[in-house]
């Protein structure tokens, strides 16, 4: 395997240096300052008994990014993946998603589904989720709050554990009632 995910040791400058020193412009937070990120490392939001993070280190491109899984007391952990400018648009995006289901699939036996969440126009991470046997779930309308900029909406995807395990997606109808 060319991607290896590793707990997140109490590493905090090196957390803080990797996120605040990219963009990324799909996030809420899109520029991260190193006062935001210590913030968040001191409150729980990167380790705590509800969130997890790890690093996503890849064997030729070198650490690539981190991921945070959050929601850990519940059935349906979620997904906050941040990846260094230089490795996207290589097609990693899709790895680092099938590695971290994995994960949660292995090592979470009460996570029944893996939900991450994006806007509506990072068209490359909902490509992404439909490759990796995730299925959009919800689109909520003006709910992704856009700095500077009207809101724009959220849409999820999630896998079930029964389709991880068994490789398929089970489908269903958006549309199930009439007026």
């Amino acid at each position: 395997m060319t991607l290896t995910l590793v707990d997140l040791p109490e590493d905090g400058p090196a957390l803080v240096d990797l996120v605040s020193s990219h963009e990324y412009p799909f996030h809420v937070r899109r520029h991260p300052t190193r006062a935001d990120v210590e913030s968040r490392l001191v409150d729980g939001s990167y380790l705590d008994e509800d969130h997890a993070t790890y690093w996503v280190d890849h064997a030729t491109e070198g650490r690539i990014g981190v991921v945070t899984l959050e929601d850990l007391s519940d059935d349906t952990p979620m997904l906050d993946l941040r990846l260094v400018t230089e490795a996207r648009g290589l097609g990693l995006g899709q790895v680092v998603l099938e590695a971290v289901t994995d994960l949660v699939f292995t090592t979470m036996p009460e996570a029944r589904r893996f939900e991450g969440q994006t806007r509506e126009d990072n068209v490359a991470m909902r490509k992404t989720f439909l490759r990796s046997g995730f299925l959009k779930e919800a689109h909520y309308r003006e709910g992704w709050p856009v700095d500077g900029g009207a809101p724009l909406a959220s849409v999820a995807y999630a896998i079930l554990r029964r389709d991880w395990e068994s490789g398929t997606t089970t489908p269903f109808v958006w549309e199930d009632l009439e007026a």
